[in-house]
């Protein structure tokens, strides 16, 4: 961790957020979404055009002012119809460049964001390319076959499959809705010919394929010869001669190939594309006109700003992404004299990732101890020697001998320790002891940041020095990849940008659960175990969780029944104003009650029966009786989160 400076608190305004920007990495993972603006806020520009800026902390103070409270989830739609936008044009940018003779189509994995809002606007952008929506389950499929496509886009079918699954992904061709039913294994292809038959259909068929070449980060096991979905080339092989005996050769319409999500490393995409253009034309040479070649997805953020093959990272840009597809497709058909297919993407997270924030407001900031300045006078007249040793500690520690000092106090709280466990120090004195400890401590790790070559355990003891500042929001709700999967997300505070933090911290949320915590922060060059906060006063200190739109929205539980946030779309119009296009009220406790099986009517009614009974036993006011059941009242439809 590199302290600023103590010169920086002079700065003028202009240098200081420039400084604090840099602190927290927004030029590099911000895609030219997010700035901190002069007045020391962060601001949007949804659609990158620097003269329509959203300031971030203007729009939840006036939510603020319309009872719309934290936490609150942020959208900004126009960004969604860039990312569309940046993934198609770059794919014909490459189609252009190397004389591609195929096409392609993007499809949209509806698991990654399944809300409404945000496939409608996925599909309005996306309508003049025909972008279209892979679905993985029967409710997907549901919410496709509603939406309105756009002539030609294609529905795709993935995952496991019923007979009521597959019949309706074969009746979308009555809607003029292409829908391709990708076969898992041999028994969904046998299954799916027969429904297809009854129905007086043509069975429009993939057949997802296992690469031997894997991805890279987090998901690489879900790809490669031991991944959970597709046939090997032994199955595709007998998938093909089925198709042939049964004299369906001309329903196989796609092949399907998937190493995984947030790919970091370029290189591996180029190799499994390379694989899978292979397969393609030798699938194509063995009789089967195969149209489509759907590479799936694996297109990655670049959630700390390092440009890297880290695990947060990714190496490349979209329009790298798209070359090395294109190109590389196109050198394998022409080499195995192939007509080159459309090629087929199912990017998800790289297109709604950046769209959404959340906004938290921090409650309290719980530190180990606290400056024990006025406690030194009051622990003159202790009687504890360890104590008192503290005091003289306290009071004379220096650049010096701060390190000499430390260890001191270090082996004198021992002994007060000691003291307390066998009954020979009270309880205010063991107080006076820990206050000077920690005040010991915190003048030490301030003096030892001059230090050349820093001892290790003053690296640690600053971590442990790290306030936790209690933040109002569950992270099992709203951000539950950071608990399950340590993923990283930028994460700062959307005001007091002109300020320079003066204090280290961890996020805690307010759920009654130790792992509700936040304690790895994105960094260039490496994660950082706290995160450069600002003190606390006596207004609303306000902390974003950043390119948090993909998958929490679904994932996200219940725990301690803290149920959906408030949802707010935003947009900016010509003249740089923002609008709500959208408010959603967040989850009130009847209704999270409701997902647990309780009856509220039930609940108010046992209530009711426990407050009469103890009103006729004389242990209750008539007065007391109306305010317990217009207090339930309010509890029950008050915000799960605190207000």
């Amino acid at each position: 961790m590199n302290p600023l400076p103590a010169e920086t608190q002079l700065m003028p305004s202009s240098e200081t957020t420039d400084l604090v920007s840099k602190l927290y990495g927004v030029e590099n993972w911000g895609a030219g979404y997010f700035q901190v603006s002069q007045k020391g806020n962060l601001s949007v520009t949804p659609t990158k055009n620097p003269h329509l800026q959203v300031d971030v902390y203007d729009v939840v103070c006036e939510l603020a002012r319309r009872k719309v409270g934290t936490p609150i989830l942020l959208r900004f739609p126009q960004m969604l119809e860039c990312q569309v936008t940046d993934l198609h044009e770059a794919f014909l940018n490459s189609i252009n460049e190397f004389h591609y003779g195929g096409g392609h189509l993007g499809v949209f994995p509806t698991k990654v964001n399944q809300k409404l809002d945000v496939i409608e606007s996925l599909l309005h952008t996306g309508a003049k390319y025909r972008y279209g929506l892979e679905v993985g389950s029967k409710a997907e499929l549901a919410l496709a076959v509603a939406m309105p496509l756009s002539p030609g886009a294609l529905i795709v079918c993935n995952g496991n499959k019923d007979e009521l699954f597959v019949r309706s992904a074969l009746l979308c061709q009555k809607l003029q809705k292409p829908s391709i039913v990708v076969i898992e294994d041999i028994e969904d292809l046998k299954m799916t010919l027969s429904l297809a038959e009854k129905l007086e259909l043509e069975a429009q068929l993939g057949i997802r394929v296992k690469l031997y070449t894997r991805g890279s980060g987090k998901w690489e096991e879900s790809g490669g010869e031991i991944a959970k979905f597709g046939l090997n080339t032994i199955q595709l092989v007998k998938a093909l001669h089925h198709l042939r005996e049964v004299g369906h050769q001309q329903d196989l319409k796609m092949l399907h190939f998937h190493i995984g999500s947030q790919i970091t490393n370029i290189k591996r995409i180029k190799a499994a594309v390379k694989e899978a253009a292979r397969v393609f034309c030798k699938v194509n040479k063995m009789g089967f006109n195969v149209q489509y070649l759907n590479v799936g997805g694996g297109l990655g953020v670049d959630y700390d700003g390092s440009r890297t093959a880290s695990e947060c990272s990714v190496n490349y840009t979209i329009q790298e992404f798209a070359n090395d597809v294109i190109y590389t497709v196109r050198e394998v058909c022409l080499s195995e004299n192939v007509t080159e297919p459309i090629v087929v993407t199912e990017s998800g997270r790289a297109v709604v990732a950046y769209h959404s924030m959340l906004i938290t407001d921090v409650r309290q900031a719980v530190s180990p101890g606290a400056s024990a300045a006025a406690l030194i006078e009051m622990a003159n007249g202790t009687k504890s020697e360890p104590v008192r040793e503290l005091v003289d500690l306290a009071r004379d520690i220096n650049a010096k001998n701060f390190m000499e000092y430390y260890h001191d106090a270090l082996a004198h709280r021992e002994e007060f320790i000691a003291l307390f466990d066998l009954g020979f120090l009270d309880l205010e004195e063991k107080a006076k002891g820990e206050q000077l400890f920690w005040d010991i401590c915190r003048k030490a790790v301030k003096f030892s940041k001059s230090m050349k070559d820093r001892p290790e355990e003053f690296e640690d003891l600053e971590k442990l020095l790290s306030s936790k500042y209690i933040c109002n929001f569950s992270l099992f709700q709203s951000a539950i990849d950071i608990w399950a999967l340590d993923q990283l997300v930028p994460i700062m505070p959307i005001h007091r940008l002109n300020e320079i933090p003066t204090e280290y911290g961890t996020l805690c949320d307010v759920t009654c659960d130790s792992d509700g915590s936040i304690d790895k922060f994105v960094d260039v060059r490496d994660t950082k175990e706290s995160l450069e906060l600002h003190s606390l006063n006596d207004t609303p200190y306000y902390i974003a969780l950043l390119l948090v739109g993909a998958y929490q929205e679904a994932i996200g539980d219940l725990h301690n029944l803290f149920g959906a946030v408030n949802e707010v779309s935003v947009v900016v119009d010509e003249s740089g104003r923002f609008h709500f296009r959208k408010i959603v009220r967040g989850e009130v406790v009847r209704q999270v009650l409701s997902y647990m099986g309780y009856d509220v009517d039930t609940l108010l009614q046992l209530l009711g029966n426990s407050v009469s009974r103890l009103r006729q036993e004389g242990l209750l006011k008539d007065e007391d009786e109306h305010e317990l059941l217009a207090n339930y009242s309010r509890l029950l439809d008050s915000y799960t989160y605190l207000s």
